[in-house]
């Protein structure tokens, strides 16, 4: 079985790939490259990638359709996951223009050749972000998401509709997944778990916004792997199909990928501690524009749908993220 992912070369992309890879499947890899963050980590996650055999890849942005056709037409993927976009919800108050033309534009040239080359099943990567201003505790994805904080939210909330309607038009089985904070090795510098490590180790204190007054449903990247692999055998068929984020209007759905365990931001410093056997200095300071105070995700759809839920206990998962850091940027100098 083909399988195209975009994004290979970014955090999840690399590791659903690397995954796919080693259950035997053939993977076509595209990655834009860009360099909102190191492109020499991106770089090493498409080298270990290119160990296999059966993984190819292609550099270029989604936005340019004919090499979008081309590589369709050329592979002719049995399934899609669209995981490559503009990340970041800050970055969006300073360069808005990209997180339009990564997260609609390009996915908006995907589905076109989506609807042209008709894989069986696609796959989209959406955010915790959308649900915005919406104060009930869990998310479901019943719930409303009118309400968006960021242009980052807003971006992948657009995406989301746009995928609804050519599911709706072309009878496009589609899955959308929410994450909610994804963390692990080889992660990307720009997230908490990254800069926290490398302040720390550097002796600088680090940035803790809202005062502390946070809380995240931090789920390990081998839990939202599973999560994918196994949602990737449950295609939506038909619409309405009973769970609260399937559509009644088309083979859509849309499943939260979290843990269903929030963690408040100073235990999660508390557990940096504890797997680096440093203290974390702390620089307290408010609420972020765009931030939200506090993720939670409701897990029942996924857990019904597959049998799965995400386990990793928080700590576990620090010490694995600090041993692959202590391997690759230790000795490295700090910012």
């Amino acid at each position: 079985m083909r399988i195209l992912v975009t994004g290979t070369a970014g955090f999840i992309g690399f590791h659903l790939a690397r995954r796919l890879l080693q259950d035997g499947y053939t993977v076509i890899g595209i990655d834009g490259m860009t360099d909102y963050y190191d492109v020499s980590l991106k770089r090493r996650r498409h080298a270990l990638l290119h160990r296999f055999g059966n993984f190819t890849s292609h550099a270029f942005m989604l936005e340019d359709a004919q090499a979008l056709h081309d590589v369709f037409a050329h592979s002719s993927p049995a399934m899609v996951v669209h995981l490559a976009g503009q990340a970041g919800v800050s970055h969006s108050l300073d360069a808005p223009g990209t997180y339009i033309g990564s997260n609609i534009l390009g996915t908006y040239a995907l589905l076109e050749a989506v609807r042209r080359h008709g894989p069986l099943h696609l796959m989209m990567a959406s955010s915790s972000s959308v649900y915005g201003a919406n104060t009930v505790l869990p998310f479901s994805e019943a719930h409303r998401c009118d309400h968006p904080l960021s242009l980052y939210a807003a971006t992948k909330k657009a995406a989301e509709d746009i995928a609804h309607s050519y599911s709706c038009i072309w009878n496009i089985p589609t899955t959308v997944l929410r994450f909610f904070t994804a963390y692990g090795p080889w992660g990307r510098p720009d997230m908490a778990l990254f800069r926290f490590i490398a302040g720390t180790y550097a002796g600088k204190p680090i940035d803790v916004y809202n005062n502390g007054n946070m809380a995240r449903d931090f789920t390990y990247i081998d839990d939202v792997v599973e999560a994918i692999v196994r949602l990737s055998r449950v295609p939506p068929e038909k619409a309405g199909e009973g769970d609260p984020g399937s559509s009644p209007a088309a083979p859509y759905r849309v499943v939260n990928i979290g843990s269903n365990r929030p963690v408040s931001l100073l235990a999660f410093i508390a557990a940096i501690e504890k797997a680096t056997g440093r203290p974390c200095a702390r620089h307290y300071l408010p609420m972020r524009p765009g931030d939200v105070p506090r993720t939670w995700a409701d897990c029942s759809a996924l857990e019904s749908l597959t049998g799965f839920r995400p386990s990793t206990p928080l700590q576990t998962g620090v010490d694995a993220f600090v041993a692959w850091y202590d391997a690759h940027y230790a000795n490295a100098p700090q910012p």
